[in-house]
């Protein structure tokens, strides 16, 4: 499933993430890239960790927790600290594949990448080229969205960045362990979610509510893991 998912950020959200990342040191993006990646990958990124990294992570997983729409597709169990990146003088990144386990750098902890995310934080009309593109069974899709807006789509996509030629393309980009690590089973909760909610918004009083309401739950109660 890719997904879109508007106005993650509000544009006082956005201006005050580029203030902070506008005074950040930044470094060669490849000491993030796996093996494979690495050949492929040519832009610069802040270092994970940092303090501008840190401010401006929490303000986006804090907007990710009061976002509807994120949780109902991304059913999200464990999200990776946000990471950041800039494009610009031709830099690009070639198609590629994301890790499947990633582990929280200065931690432990391992976590296993369902979805990647990329949330926009310069605008379209801001540079030229640097179009997200994922490939799935039905082509390639092109993603460039508005400043603070996000698109979600599945980690074992392969994917690239197109050369950006005009200006500097920023944004931030993460993973997410959903509770349910099949795509297709949560394109089927997301699917029934949705529909859950056009039948309270519109009839609100109709019996088929509570009853598709508790195929819901039955079937996360099935799928889900903890």
């Amino acid at each position: 499933m890719l997904l879109p998912i508007p106005d993650v950020l509000t544009a006082a959200q956005v201006e005050e993430a580029r203030r902070i990342l506008a005074a950040a040191e930044w470094l060669d993006g490849r000491v993030t890239a796996g093996h494979q990646s690495a050949r492929v990958k040519n832009n610069t990124q802040l270092p994970e960790g940092s303090e501008a990294a840190r401010r401006v992570g929490e303000m986006i997983l804090a907007a990710l927790g009061q976002n509807p729409l994120f949780i109902t597709a991304a059913l999200p169990l464990r999200v990776f600290p946000p990471l950041f990146n800039r494009y610009q003088g031709g830099e690009s990144f070639g198609t590629h594949v994301d890790n499947a386990i990633r582990q929280v750098t200065g931690t432990a902890h391992r976590m296993r990448t369902d979805l990647s995310a990329t949330l926009f934080l310069t605008g379209p009309s801001e540079y030229e080229g640097g179009e997200l593109v994922v490939e799935d069974t039905y082509g390639a899709h092109n993603v460039k969205l508005p400043a603070g807006h996000m698109i979600l789509y599945p980690a074992s996509s392969l994917h690239h960045v197109r050369p950006v030629t005009r200006g500097a393309r920023i944004a931030s980009f993460f993973w997410i362990q959903s509770m349910v690590r099949d795509d297709s089973q949560r394109s089927i909760l997301f699917d029934l979610d949705v529909a859950i909610q056009a039948i309270n918004r519109d009839h609100a009083e109709h019996s088929s509510a509570v009853q598709l309401t508790g195929v819901y739950h039955n079937l996360l109660r099935r799928w889900a893991e903890s």
